[in-house]
Formats: C-alpha cells, sequence, structure tokens
C-alpha cells in the first residue's frame, strides 16, 4: 500500500485577531477573524472553503499567501514552518503559494503587457534569460487556451473570461505547489464559469498543483471540491469530504446553504436563514450559528460545541447525528419535529 503524500499545506489552529479602534473614547474592540482552523492538503487536491460573506474565508486565504501572519497557530507549506521562516526562507516559500485573486479586472496592471506580466515572476525569482522567460510565458499562454501571438496586448483588451485565464497563468509560472484561489469565477458570466472551471480542473491534472478555492457558490464548488470547509464568523461548522456532505449534510448551517442553491437542497429537511450574520465585533455566546438556528436550546446558546468527528467528517454541533430516540429527549422541541439533524449511515455513505 502506497503512503499518503506529504501535505503541501498544513493548518493547525489558525488565528487571526484584530484591534479595532472605535473612537477616542471608547475602548478598542476584538474582532477575531479567524477563530482556530486546521485542515491539511495534499498535492492534486482541492479544499473548497464556503460560507456566506463576512465569515473569514478571505482572511484565511490572506493567511495561507502569507500575505497577513496569524496571531496564533502554525501554518506548514511544504513541509516548512511558515510562521517563523526567516527572511529568506518566507520569499522562497512565496514559490510554494500563489494567489489567483476575484476580479480579473483589477489583477492585471493595465500599463504592462500581458507577456511582461507572466515574464515577471520568473525575472524576480528565476536566473532565465530572456528568451528562456519568453519560451516559458508563451507555453503557459497555451496551456490555459490563449495564443502566444497576444503577448504584447494589454489588458483592457482582452474579456473578463480570458484575463482569468490570463490571472491563472501567472499564478502558474513559478509551478507552485498550491494556488490559492479567492472567488476566481464570482465575477465572470455563468457561461464562462464553466470554462474556466475545467480550464483550473485540467491544470491541475496536468500539473499536481493543489488548490484552497474560496466560494460562496456551492454549484460551483460542486463542480471542483474534493473536500469542503463550511465557516461561519470565522469556526469551522463541517468539514470533511464533499460526497458526504453534499449527500448527507449533518450542520444545520451546511443544510441551510445547499438548500439555498437550487438543485442541492432538500424540500423535505428544508431550512431558511432568518435574521442577520450577527456583528464579528460580539459575537454569540455558546454555539455562534444559535442566533439564527431555528433548533437552537438553551444549551447551545450557552456551550459553544466542540468539532467533533461524526459519520465520516467533523462537525460543530451539539445535536448533529442524533437518534430519533435521543432526539425526542433533547432540550430543543424544534429539534425532534422534523429531525433535520439525524442521519443513518445509509445516507452519509
Amino acid at each position: 500500500m502506497s503512503q499518503n503524500p506529504v501535505p503541501v499545506v498544513e493548518a493547525t489552529d489558525l488565528k487571526r485577531v484584530y484591534t479595532v479602534r472605535r473612537g477616542m473614547l471608547a475602548p478598542p474592540a476584538t474582532l477575531q477573524a479567524v477563530g482556530g482552523i486546521s485542515f491539511t492538503l495534499a498535492a492534486g487536491r482541492t479544499l473548497a472553503v464556503v460560507g456566506e460573506s463576512g465569515c473569514g474565508k478571505s482572511t484565511l486565504a490572506r493567511l495561507v499567501t502569507m500575505i497577513e501572519p496569524p496571531s496564533a497557530g502554525s501554518l506548514r507549506l511544504g513541509g516548512i514552518d511558515a510562521v517563523h521562516a526567516t527572511h529568506d526562507a518566507r520569499a522562497r516559500l512565496r514559490r510554494v503559494v500563489q494567489l489567483v485573486f476575484q476580479n480579473p479586472y483589477g489583477s492585471l496592471n493595465p500599463r504592462k503587457t500581458i507577456g511582461s506580466i507572466l515574464a515577471e515572476p520568473l525575472a524576480i525569482n528565476t536566473e532565465l534569460d530572456a528568451g528562456e522567460r519568453l519560451s516559458r510565458v508563451g507555453e503557459m499562454m497555451r496551456r490555459v487556451g490563449l495564443r502566444p501571438e497576444h503577448l504584447g496586448r494589454y489588458p483592457h483588451m482582452f474579456s473578463g473570461g480570458q484575463r482569468q485565464r490570463i490571472a491563472i497563468a501567472r499564478a502558474l509560472m513559478l509551478q507552485p505547489a498550491v494556488v490559492v484561489a479567492d472567488e476566481p469565477v464570482s465575477a465572470l458570466d455563468v457561461s464562462i464559469q464553466a470554462q474556466v472551471l475545467n480550464l483550473l480542473a485540467d491544470l491541475q491534472r496536468e500539473f499536481g498543483v493543489a488548490y484552497l478555492f474560496i466560494s460562496h457558490d456551492l454549484a460551483v464548488v460542486r463542480h471542483i471540491a474534493d473536500d469542503v470547509l463550511v465557516m461561519y464568523l470565522g469556526l469551522a461548522m463541517e468539514q470533511g469530504p464533499k460526497a458526504r456532505i453534499f449527500a448527507a449534510p449533518l450542520h444545520p448551517y451546511t443544510q441551510a446553504l445547499l438548500a439555498s442553491t437550487p438543485g442541492l437542497g432538500s424540500a423535505e429537511r428544508r431550512i431558511v436563514l432568518r435574521g442577520e450574520l450577527p456583528s464579528p465585533l460580539a459575537p454569540p455566546s455558546g454555539c455562534v450559528f444559535s442566533t439564527r438556528c431555528p433548533h437552537a436550546d438553551e444549551r447551545c446558546r450557552a456551550e459553544r460545541p466542540v468539532l467533533r468527528p461524526l459519520d465520516g467528517r467533523l462537525v460543530a454541533c451539539h445535536y448533529a447525528g442524533l437518534s430519533p430516540a435521543a432526539e425526542a429527549k433533547a432540550p430543543g422541541t424544534e429539534l425532534s419535529e422534523a429531525r433535520p439533524l439525524a442521519r443513518s449511515k445509509e445516507a452519509g455513505a
């Protein structure tokens, strides 16, 4: 039996806390954008991080790409400690992880040609001469479905889908181990989204690159992900293989997200989110989802659930996976009416 590959990303209890000033007289407030996220990501795999706006997805992306340091926790890239690395080591690690931004119109320098944009990472990080750089750039253009003769054009001369292909090509120029894609198709037309997603899948098979894919669109996640991490107010609600989570979501927040996506949710167990996302400056005590969960009881409002293994994934919910008999004895009577949190082994398989 072959050994498991060494993870290209190992995040353990990553946290990011900001101090927010609220005026001259008020004391500063603490905002926990990421509250202790752990995951591993192997070569050739895709982990999708999903959740509503403000849940901490993009902050997690900035931590993994070393744009910001974590307030606590550990991060290893290619087996190297990225948190305590020296300046030279961090410079080398930046070749390991690259970022594709959401907006293809704002992520490319409008004053530079496409050829110079793609050659820049090679000029900075390698000792290749100009001819070798040009050859590499032309080959990458072909791989992303663009013609090398367009290298002398400027970004405004391309469509949104073409610009995002150029951004993907730039991210892959240094052959990174992991690409962090922060909502890479949300600014594109639906017809173009599928083309870009298929391109990402083809490039992953060709290069063996791992993707950390940030998205709020579960239909997109279903197409590209191997594993899913569901976040809410900086915390993991449910985490595990995509097939299990999409077939039988155990956390009520995951159920609500799937129910809100056409063609993914179960009409029988439809959960509608009510109310606004709580302020991260004043998160609810106990379970952070308790203010919007239709099944929350006093225990939920007082005690924060731990992320625990259940049915082949991790779930942060006190009552996830209870049998119908146990549900009837649970404090929340609403929980036993529709039994949305109980799942048979067959349902989760």
